[in-house]
């Protein structure tokens, strides 16, 4: 084996020799020479650690292979990876597929206004420097009646800045049962201590009573933390202080109360049958010192993190030195802006946020486009098992937990390959699809689902499957 290996070795084509075969793709590709040689290189150089650890085909033309694999990391190169992507799978804030969906109003405004200059830090009308979010914090105190608002790049900067703010080198109280871990790891203790302040728990995982803040409290106390545990839900024998309550505690020693609401919403969804969560105007009015949460949660616009409250609090984080370093930018702001000023007209909203379209889609809508695309795949793949089913979509992003949205799904598995198949295969569509799989089938939730995905989503499954059944 080892003399059978050194034989490939020394047959291992040139830079040269390979770089001649693959330059005219480079070139359709928009790719240069220098960087077509680094591309040679490394694929040149993982065939042979391949070859050395045994995990690599003895190939009879080893300079074939490494070409074809050169030609896939061109096309790699020449293809946006973030690009568009169908969401069969009913969540609607699905983390990796980039969360909310920007209402049309917010692109087309970044396309009319950012091509070029455009107003970002300056008073036009005094012709000075002025707050790059100054336009959020206008809609920001409409929308919820907080005397003053800031952007940062999402709400786990936001808990940070306003704890460094307000809490570094001093105790903030927090419930244990609000101890929070969110996405990637990230847990409210750590993000605490990255602040600078040290944190203070009282209460139990399922209870925590006004006598346990009260009892915490020290001559280095700086502030009270409520944060609402929007990505999981503790159901039986629980007790949690009312936010009203936490407020008097925290004012009768004039404290702050910070409220952390996560998703953060402007709309109260328990109108619609979903369980009561807080919303952004609900803690202000509450009487809330500092309020932070998600702009591309339940708000459905760009990855931000909004901070409200009181006016002095503000400025002061506002002043943060850490407030550069966690700024968003002038996408981020154009989209906020855009998706915040439909808000100025709830019935706007409603008709033009995506992520409020999908989570208020009416149960026969779902139902008639599941039976519509079911049809339509039983048509073009007669020997696959097609099946509408009844099912729950989520929202998703650690908003709305434990509230599933009835939807139909449609079930489709095939004797030509297994379901775990048919999703990888979909993920590497021209435009990535992704599904769920269960019991052996493969679910496509409608209420995800843009206008243009049903077609795309139709025509790669009878591809995958029709081509299969053929061999």
């Amino acid at each position: 084996m080892a003399e059978q290996i050194q034989t490939v070795l020394r047959r291992l084509p040139s830079v040269d020799t390979v770089t001649q075969q693959v330059r005219q793709d480079a070139e359709s590709a928009g790719i240069g020479p220098a960087i077509l040689v680094k591309l040679v290189r490394e694929r040149i150089d993982s065939y042979r650690q391949a070859l050395l650890a045994g995990k690599a085909g003895q190939a009879d033309e080893p300079a074939a292979a490494i070409a074809a694999g050169v030609r896939k990391d061109i096309q790699s190169l020449s293809e946006p990876f973030y690009r568009r992507a169908v969401n069969a799978t009913g969540i609607v804030l699905h983390t990796g597929l980039g969360r909310a969906v920007l209402p049309q109003a917010a692109l087309q405004q970044i396309q009319d206004h950012l091509g070029g200059y455009s107003l970002l830090q300056v008073d036009i009308k005094e012709g000075k420097r002025s707050n790059r979010d100054g336009r959020i914090e206008q809609l920001l105190r409409l929308l919820t009646g907080a005397e003053a608002a800031t952007v940062v790049n999402n709400n786990s900067a936001a808990t940070a800045i306003v704890l460094n703010t307000v809490g570094a080198g001093k105790e903030v109280i927090v419930s244990r049962g609000q101890l929070v871990e969110i996405g990637g790891s990230f847990r409210l203790p750590e993000v605490m201590a990255f602040s600078g302040a040290k944190l203070v728990e009282v209460g139990t995982t399922n209870k925590t009573h006004s006598r346990d803040y009260e009892n915490a409290i020290t001559e280095n106390t700086a502030a009270i933390l409520r944060v609402h545990p929007s990505n999981y839900k503790i159901m039986g024998f629980t007790e949690e202080v009312p936010l009203e309550t936490m407020v008097s505690i925290a004012h009768s020693h004039n404290l702050p109360l910070i409220d952390d609401v996560g998703a953060g919403s402007l709309i109260d969804f328990s109108r619609f049958g979903f369980e009561p969560e807080p919303t952004l105007l609900d803690s202000i009015q509450q009487g809330a010192d500092i309020v932070t949460s998600s702009g591309d949660k339940l708000i459905g616009a760009s990855q931000a993190g909004i901070i409200l409250g009181k006016a002095d609090w503000i400025a002061r984080i506002r002043k943060n030195q850490f407030a550069r370093i966690v700024r968003v930018d002038k996408f981020t702001l154009t989209a906020l802006e855009a998706t915040l000023t439909l808000f100025l007209d709830e019935k706007t909203a409603f008709q033009e946020v995506p992520t409020l379209q999908m989570m208020l889609r009416k149960p026969d809508e779902l139902e008639k486009q599941a039976r519509r695309i079911a049809e339509a795949l039983r048509k073009a793949l007669p020997n696959a098992a097609i099946a509408v089913l009844p099912g729950f979509s989520q929202t998703g992003s650690g908003s709305l937990p434990t509230q599933n949205l009835p939807t139909t799904l449609v079930g489709i598995s095939s004797p030509a390959m297994t379901a775990i198949a048919i999703a990888n295969r979909l993920r590497l569509h021209s435009t990535p699809i992704f599904t769920r799989i269960q019991n052996e089938q493969i679910l496509i939730d409608p209420r995800t689902l843009r206008d243009e995905d049903e077609a795309v989503l139709i025509n790669a499954l009878t591809g995958i499957l029709a081509g299969e059944g053929q061999r």
